[in-house]
This record gives C-alpha cells, structure tokens and sequence, in this order.
C-alpha cells in the first residue's frame, strides 16, 4: 500500500463514525430516510442508471454507504470499496436497519483484488469527490475498467477542476494553477465541521487535483468509450461549475 494511501486511512478513521452519527443520525434514523425516498436520496445520480434491478454495482470510495443503500433497496447488489473501517461500521449498522444487504470491501482501491472482482460489474460508480485522493488518475481508472464485464457501465461524478482556482465549494483548501501538477497535504474533507482543537488533531490527506482534460484523456486511454460529460453547478453560486459526472462504457 502506497505511503499515501495509509495517509488518508488515518484521516477518514478519525471519529468518521461519531462524524456521520452526528450529520447523517443513527443508523436506524439514516435507515428509515433511505427506505422512505431511495431515489431522491440518490439525487441526480439516478438518471445515469438504466436499471437497479439485479445489477452488480461496484461503489468506489462508498463512504458510510449514503448511496449504496438506497441503490440496495433498488434492487442492486452492491459491493462498496472503501479506506476506513469506520465508514464500513456506519455503511453496515445503517444497511441493517434498512433490512438489505450490501458487501463492504476496507481496502486501498488501487489494490482490489481483481482476481475475485475483474470483470464482475455492471456498473462502476464513485461520487462525492474522490479522484482527488489517487495521484496517478491513468492507474485508477485501468483499474475500473478492470472491474467491468463487457458493456458494463462507469459512472464518475466528482468535483469540478475548476475547483482547483477557486474553493467555489467551500472547502477551505488553497486555489493553485489549473494547470498544476502538485501533490500536497490538506484537511480531509469534513474537517471544517469539528471544533478548532479536534480540527488541529486530525491528520492531513494527500491530494493530488485533475484537469478536465486529464480526466476525461485518462478515461478514453483506459480503454472506455465515453458517452456523456456533464458539469452541474456548483452548490454555492449556481453560475459556477462545481461537480461533472462522466459517463463510459467498456466496449
């Protein structure tokens, strides 16, 4: 495992789970949102599905499972990958409470175990702004095409480049050159809800930002047809972009 990757396991395993508790509710509480409107929970993410019934969906960076289970309770089987144990305790406790299952993989996404997982998905999909934390971008995306049967499905939503020049999204980080190539220690990404002596104890992520360009050449590169590239704007000022979600297939 990369000496970055056991980084950003340190920092998404600092209270994560007290985190979720504290912004999402108890699981029992996140259970019953996610039973009551799975749809709407999936937000504009759903309109890039052509179905759930009975796909294998691979979550990338599924976090405490905020979109796997209401993919679950679609009728999709899921299987999250992820860093932090902490994220799978909340994923586990909140699939439970909703009366489905998924599977929850705590591992570095770069060394997913492909002789069980290469070729077995429908659909690969990440959201919420990952690519970020993965600094070679062509090595991570040769791995979703990996996963992928034929004709299975990317699904790639994450935060616009134009994040880079400017923190539209209000996420405390240093605007930098679009065009910078730099790798540099920055809070993880719920930092700025603890209180300022908590904050000042959590350990820093490595990041590594994208253009659009690398992002969509490594997706092309990878060996995937891209199909759609959309930008939404961003939740601040919604003249600016914010996120984009790309839409691939393995051919």
């Amino acid at each position: 495992m990369e000496d970055y990757s056991i980084q950003n396991k340190k920092a998404w395993e600092y209270n994560a789970y007290e985190f979720w508790v504290n912004t999402c509710g108890i699981p029992s509480e996140r259970a019953k949102q996610n039973i009551g409107d799975p749809i709407g929970m999936l937000r504009r993410y759903s309109k890039y599905f052509d179905t759930y019934d009975g796909i294998k969906v691979a979550n990338i960076c599924g976090s405490c499972g905020k979109k796997a289970i209401p993919l679950a309770l679609l009728g999709a089987q899921v299987t999250v990958f992820d860093i932090s144990e902490d994220n799978k305790r909340y994923a586990l406790e909140t699939a439970e409470a909703a009366n489905v299952a998924i599977d929850f993989e705590v591992c570095d996404i770069l060394e997913i175990d492909t002789s069980k997982y290469g070729g077995f998905f429908d659909v690969v999909f990440m959201e919420g702004g990952i690519l970020h934390y993965f600094h070679d971008i062509d090595e991570f995306m040769r791995i979703m095409f990996s996963l992928l049967k034929t004709g299975g499905k990317l699904i790639c939503s994450d935060f616009h480049p134009f994040t880079k020049i400017s923190d539209i999204l209000n996420f405390e980080q240093p605007a930098m050159s679009y065009f910078s190539a730099d790798i540099f220690e920055g809070e993880m990404a719920h930092a700025r809800f603890f209180e300022d002596d908590i904050r000042r104890e959590m350990p820093k992520c490595s990041y590594r930002k994208y253009t659009i360009s690398e992002i969509i050449n490594s997706v092309i590169n990878s060996g995937f047809c891209l199909e759609k590239f959309d930008e939404h704007p961003a939740w601040t000022n919604d003249r600016l972009p914010g996120e984009f979600t790309a839409v691939a297939v393995k051919k």
